[in-house]
């Protein structure tokens, strides 16, 4: 019965968590200025523009919730990964 409420509830949290170690990673980014930061700058505003459509698309699919958070959660490891450059 609380599975899939749980699921949704920790993974909330940990998008949360996670977003904002890479906000702190894109405004050090930022902060040194230059071509990385101007680069870092434009990416991070197209990926947020090309995010809120495919989310729109999802929902209008018949996409979860979970599915949302998945999928934001996915994009945030990734930007992660490539800030710290693990990746």
């Amino acid at each position: 019965m609380f599975g899939p409420w749980w699921k949704l509830s920790m993974d909330t949290a940990m998008l949360a968590f996670e977003s904002q170690a890479v906000i702190g990673l894109r405004m050090a980014k930022l902060a040194a200025g230059g071509a990385g930061a101007q680069a870092e700058m434009q990416r991070m505003v197209s990926e947020k523009m090309f995010a809120a459509g495919e989310t729109a698309m999802l929902v209008a699919s018949g996409g979860s919730t979970q599915s949302v958070v998945s999928g934001y959660r996915r994009k945030v490891r990734a930007n992660q990964l490539r800030l710290t450059g693990t990746r």
